[in-house]
Parts: C-alpha cells; sequence; structure tokens
C-alpha cells in the first residue's frame, strides 16, 4: 500500500518469525485437532487384547496310590470388541459444531495477530524514518548554526558585536548538537523494537538510515460497512457466537437416554497354534437414562444460554468498537492534513521571518539574540511539521489496522 521495498521486506519477515503470530499458529493446529477428535466420535470404536495363557494340570491316575500325569495345555484368544454410540439427538454433531466454530475463531485470532505485529512494524518504521529526517535538519543546521558561530567571532574580532553575541551562538550551537545527538537514542529503541518484532535478536538488527520519501496511503472517498468484516477480531468475534450456540445443543442432548450398540467376535484354540480355533461372537445394546440429577441439567443448560447471550454482546461491542476505530483515524487523517497545510504555513513564516531578523543584525539594528530567536522559532516548526507527518503515517497505518489490512 505505502510502495516502500525496505518496509514490505520488515513485512514478509513478521509472518514466518514473530513469535507471537507462532504462538497463535500453534493455537489454530490444537484447535483444529480438537475438531478432528470430535468427529471421531461419529465411528465406531474398535478394541482388541490377543492373550495366550499356559497352565499345567495333572492327569488323574487309575491306580489307586499313583500319583497323575502333569501335562501343560495352552488358550488362545484373539478377541475384537466394537462399540457404537448413535448420535441420536445431536450432542456429536453440535460439539463437532462447536470445535470447528473455535477452530475459525483461532484462526481469526492468527489473523488478527499477524495484523496487529504487522501494523506495529509499520507504526515503528515510520517513527524511525522521520527521526532519520529530523537527524538530517538537526544536522543541517547545526552546520549553518557553525557558519554563523564564525561570523560572529569574526565581528567579535572586529569589535562589531559583544562577548554576549558569541555565547548565544554557541550556546545555540551546542543545544542542537545534543539534540541531533539524543535522537540516536530513540532511533535505537524503535530499531530494538522492529527487531523484536521480526524475532531477531536486536544486537543483530539494523536499518540502514534514510528520510521518510513517501505519504500516507491515498484513502477512499467512503468506506462502505461490509468492509469491517474483513477484520479478523469481528470474524473471530462472530465465530464464538456460534460456537456458543452449539454448546446449547450439547447440553439440551443431555436430556434424552444415551443408547449404546456393542458387540465382540474372535477366535479362541486350546492346545497348541495349529489347532482348530473356535469362533466365538456376542451382541448387545444399552440404554441409559438419568432419572435426577437436582437439576444439574438444568444448569448446564442455562449457563449454556447466558455464555451465548454474553458472546452477543461480546461481538456487538467489537463491531461497534470497530466503526469507532475507522472513524477515528479517518477523521485524525482529515483534521491531520488541515493542520499540516497550517503548520506548512507557520514554516513559510518563520523562513521569512529569520531573513529579516539576520537582514536587521547585519544591518546593526537588532541584536544577535534576535536571529538567535528566529532561528530556534524555524526549527521547532520544522520539527513539529514532522512530528505532524509521523502522526499522519500512524494513522495512516492504524487505517488500514481498521479496515482489516487493507481497502
Amino acid at each position: 500500500i505505502f510502495h516502500d521495498s525496505v518496509l514490505n521486506g520488515l513485512e514478509d519477515q513478521v509472518a514466518g518469525s514473530n513469535q507471537s503470530v507462532a504462538a497463535a499458529l500453534a493455537n489454530f493446529l490444537a484447535a483444529r485437532a480438537v475438531v478432528k477428535q470430535a468427529q471421531s466420535q461419529y465411528y465406531p470404536t474398535l478394541t482388541t487384547a490377543p492373550s495366550i495363557t499356559k497352565s499345567r494340570q495333572f492327569y488323574a491316575s487309575t491306580q489307586p496310590g499313583t500319583p497323575g500325569k502333569p501335562y501343560v495345555s495352552s488358550e488362545y484368544s484373539l478377541p475384537i470388541d466394537a462399540s457404537w454410540e448413535p448420535d441420536l439427538w445431536g450432542s456429536v454433531r453440535n460439539t463437532v459444531k462447536a470445535n470447528s466454530s473455535e477452530a475459525q475463531a483461532t484462526l481469526a485470532d492468527l489473523g488478527n495477530v499477524r495484523l496487529t505485529v504487522q501494523a506495529e512494524v509499520a507504526a515503528d518504521y515510520f517513527q524511525l524514518r522521520v527521526l532519520d529526517a529530523e537527524k538530517v535538519l538537526l544536522d543541517g543546521e547545526v552546520i549553518a548554526y557553525q557558519e554563523s558561530l564564525k561570523l560572529t567571532q569574526v565581528e567579535l574580532d572586529a569589535n562589531i558585536v559583544s562577548g554576549q553575541d558569541v555565547a548565544q551562538a554557541e550556546t545555540q550551537l551546542d543545544i542542537t548538537r545534543a539534540q541531533a545527538t539524543d535522537l540516536g537514542v530513540e532511533r535505537a529503541v524503535l530499531e530494538h523494537a522492529i527487531a523484536t518484532l521480526l524475532g531477531k535478536p536486536a544486537s543483530l538488527f539494523s536499518i540502514t538510515a534514510n528520510t521518510l520519501a513517501i505519504g500516507p496511503a491515498e484513502i477512499p472517498l467512503s468506506v462502505p460497512s461490509q468492509m469491517l468484516e474483513r477484520r479478523p477480531d469481528v470474524a473471530g468475534a462472530e465465530r464464538r457466537v456460534a460456537e456458543a450456540n452449539s454448546q446449547i445443543g450439547v447440553a439440551r442432548a443431555a436430556y434424552f437416554p444415551t443408547l449404546t450398540l456393542g458387540g465382540s467376535a474372535g477366535l479362541e484354540a486350546l492346545g497348541n497354534l495349529g489347532s482348530t480355533p473356535t469362533l466365538v461372537w456376542s451382541v448387545g445394546a444399552g440404554l441409559a437414562e438419568t432419572l435426577f440429577d437436582g437439576g444439574k441439567r438444568k444448569a448446564v443448560t442455562e449457563q449454556a444460554r447466558a455464555i451465548y447471550q454474553g458472546t452477543v454482546a461480546n461481538y456487538r461491542e467489537t463491531v461497534l468498537g470497530a466503526f469507532q476505530d475507522v472513524e477515528d483515524n479517518l477523521s485524525t487523517l482529515r483534521i491531520l492534513s488541515l493542520e499540516l497545510q497550517q503548520q506548512d504555513a507557520a514554516v513559510a513564516a518563520s523562513q521569512n521571518y529569520l531573513v529579516l531578523a539576520d537582514v536587521r543584525y547585519k544591518s546593526g539594528l537588532d541584536g544577535y539574540l534576535d536571529v538567535i530567536t528566529a532561528q530556534t522559532t524555524l526549527l521547532s516548526n520544522q520539527r513539529t511539521g514532522m512530528n505532524l507527518r509521523m502522526e499522519q503515517m500512524t494513522a495512516s497505518v492504524q487505517l488500514i489496522k481498521a479496515l482489516g489490512g487493507g481497502w
């Protein structure tokens, strides 16, 4: 959207290396696995427990007083048991729907985390670029103030000005140098913040200094409300409403009896493995119903309904917040555009003021303090204009985030 190759490269790295994104992806994969677990209840369960049993016994002797002869027998068993609980009342179906909705909600959470991190990278990047531009401005002013100091020292040697003018010029130069140096602290903090967002050690990451060469994204004249459906947090809130609604169906299914079908079949043999096996089998069905639970099922159902109402309220609040985010940033951009025009006019007036103050100083009509005042006023207005442009870029990023990543 902003057509900045460096920013595009940083945004591409976020999706694969940011740890918050990685954690959100793991949560989504876990939620998807829970869906598969719920779907497995549609099918019967098969189990087997093969066994081999050896026992030592004695043949009874036909002669009194003579001990029986020992013999060893073996028993082989290969059973297969099956059980299935038909989903007569929709308990499994609603559980699958609820888990599927939660998986979709966690996918939306993943998108929201990714969008939030990308927006933070963009905002930090533009702040860093504004600091680079401000550093260029201050470095230029330092050079200009050095020339002014040299000129003032020459005039002092010629007894045209007093030592006070030289001291004022030196003070102004030192203050501006300190301000330029202080920007390095803010830039380093922003650079380290971007490194952390990219999942990289701060000590091994750097961004080459460059001025801000782009402006805010072109904003459409109107933004349809349907675009808010693209917001991951809105989509996630809507999916959690669907999940809570499905949980009501799970709770209501507990009022009805449970039917369980079971059966087993297998082979049994006595002697050795070569013995002819015998087929054994059994089938059956069971019905279970809770006759009295002290109001537990009713309370669980009431809880599910209350949770549903809560998720509906959260969803509505999320949608209202989305509308507010869009309106806040649209109005911010509109007002900042007007304020920047006014600030540019203030910068132009400050430049004219400096020219007049310099002419009057060189003509001997005013002291050097008037020149310093004009220079300070111009520099302050220029820095204010840069900060307003930084706010404009940040608001543009926040608007893109509020619309789900673009329009």
